[in-house]
């Protein structure tokens, strides 16, 4: 068959993916990033995650300027080739995201953010996230919420939202690469209380695809989280 002949296979959109580690773990009451799960630390789950991704080329790890030197020793131990560079976070997640993507290679198309305290999501989560974003230009994973949302004030329900147009999003949130330096520049400069990536973006008036996340894409933020996280990886064990 001639080589002319062939039809090549479109490639795979990537990123170069920014994995924020820098918080305070107060609500955990330790140090949520270096607790073990199956003899490893929660960011050692979470990086060797983004290793095995097809859709991930580069790494650059956000974390509290005590653990640069901790997170840099755990990525040389765990032979992570993609890790780029451990840098300082700052003191809010938008300026953590904002000197993450500083880090980010200026030829790069898409920039996604992560939350190191993520350590279960899938390979097809990523797939889906980044192959949407390199479409629309900005996209997260999203559950349906379960429960009935009320909306109140000082203790008094306002109203109730229709649950079928709420959902829980979660990470990596994947964006075109100027699209998110330029709204975490302007976020940072208003001083937006953000608590996530996508909210940079929809301040300036952009849309931001939702795709099909994972219940067990879950963030480890209380000690309850732990039980369930060892739950989930019992599962994943069987």
């Amino acid at each position: 068959m001639s080589l002319f002949g062939r039809k090549r296979k479109p490639q795979e959109p990537t990123c170069t993916m920014v994995v924020v580690a820098a918080g305070s773990s107060q609500r955990m009451g330790q140090d949520k990033m270096f607790l073990e799960l199956e003899g490893q630390p929660v960011l050692a789950h979470t990086l060797l995650a983004m290793e095995g991704s097809s859709r991930v080329d580069q790494v650059v790890v956000v974390t509290r300027e005590d653990l640069v030197g901790a997170v840099a020793n755990l990525c040389r131990e765990l032979g992570l080739s993609k890790v780029k560079t451990v840098v300082r976070g700052g003191a809010t997640r938008v300026e953590s995201a904002r000197l993450g993507t500083m880090e980010v290679p200026q030829d790069a198309k898409l920039i996604g953010i992560h939350d190191g305290a993520r350590p279960f999501v899938s390979s097809q989560v990523m797939e889906r996230v980044v192959d949407q974003a390199a479409q629309a230009g900005a996209a997260a994973p999203a559950i349906p919420v379960q429960d009935t949302v009320k909306v109140a004030h000082n203790g008094v329900v306002d109203h109730t939202p229709d649950r079928a147009t709420l959902f829980a999003v979660q990470t990596p949130q994947v964006f075109d690469a100027d699209l998110i330096r330029g709204a975490l520049a302007k976020a940072l400069l208003d001083n937006a209380p953000l608590t996530d990536d996508c909210s940079a973006v929809e301040r300036l008036g952009m849309p931001v695809s939702l795709v099909e996340g994972d219940r067990n894409n879950i963030k480890l933020t209380t000690p309850a989280d732990l039980a369930v996280a060892r739950v989930i990886l019992e599962g994943w064990n069987q």
